[in-house]
């Protein structure tokens, strides 16, 4: 598993008086501070204290930040434990984007990587991946477009460039797409490259990708 941070995850928790499901997951995560796995576990009951959730913009209870984790509703101690677990680790990440996508959680993904861009490289496993399901991969396609600051995808170039050379055409079609996204000059001789694909399709992504970043970026290169 690849770490993130060595540190124990911190925990936040929004509950209501007479929630029923709240008090199983504070029972959860307080074993898990008890344990070590949360360091530091912030609770705010809205009844009394609404200001909290009108912050966050939270609508019902119980509502969970795990790390960088939302979890909405009832979890289990096992999930909460899970999630814990996996709070510093890009594989994790990766799993709760795919569980976030197959639940229709866009807009709560592309808020959250907006906001915290260098999670983004938590997309790369479930984009080379030819098992990971095309609602997944839609939903990928609509995070990288969402991306406010462009700046925030140049990082993902070098496993962009990797995987342009992958044998699925369609993950080399959607590659061509991304670096296009990019706006960034070190993009461009991977799509250069991509002219020469066995593929008509691709050689037209990464035709209009080139001449999207040629303009973008002002660098006079021939297209062939």
């Amino acid at each position: 598993m690849t770490d993130l941070s060595p540190d124990s995850p911190d925990a936040e928790l929004l509950l209501a008086t007479g929630c029923a499901h709240c008090a199983i997951v504070l029972e959860g995560l307080s074993q898990l501070v008890k344990e070590g796995l949360i360091g530091h576990l912030e609770i705010t009951n809205i009844v009394p204290r609404p200001q909290r959730a009108q912050e966050l913009n939270v609508r019902s209870v119980p509502w969970t930040r795990l790390g960088p984790f939302i979890l909405e509703g009832q979890h289990s101690p096992g999930e909460l434990r899970k999630w814990a677990q996996r709070a510093n680790s890009t594989e994790g990440m990766s799993e709760y984007i795919a569980q976030e996508l197959k639940q229709g959680n866009l807009n709560k993904l592309i808020n959250m990587l907006n906001n915290a861009p260098q999670q983004l490289r938590a997309l790369i496993p479930l984009l080379e991946d030819e098992d990971t399901e095309m609602q997944v991969r839609i939903g990928i396609d609509a995070i990288l477009e969402s991306i406010e600051d462009k700046a925030s995808l140049a990082p993902l170039i070098p496993e962009f460039s990797q995987l342009a050379s992958h044998k699925s055409p369609r993950i080399r079609a959607d590659i061509s797409h991304y670096l296009a996204l990019t706006e960034n000059p070190e993009a461009i001789p991977v799509l250069q490259k991509q002219l020469q694909d066995e593929s008509e399709e691709i050689r037209e992504i990464a035709r209009e990708g080139l001449e999207k970043l040629l303009e973008t970026c002002v660098i006079p290169t021939k297209i062939s």
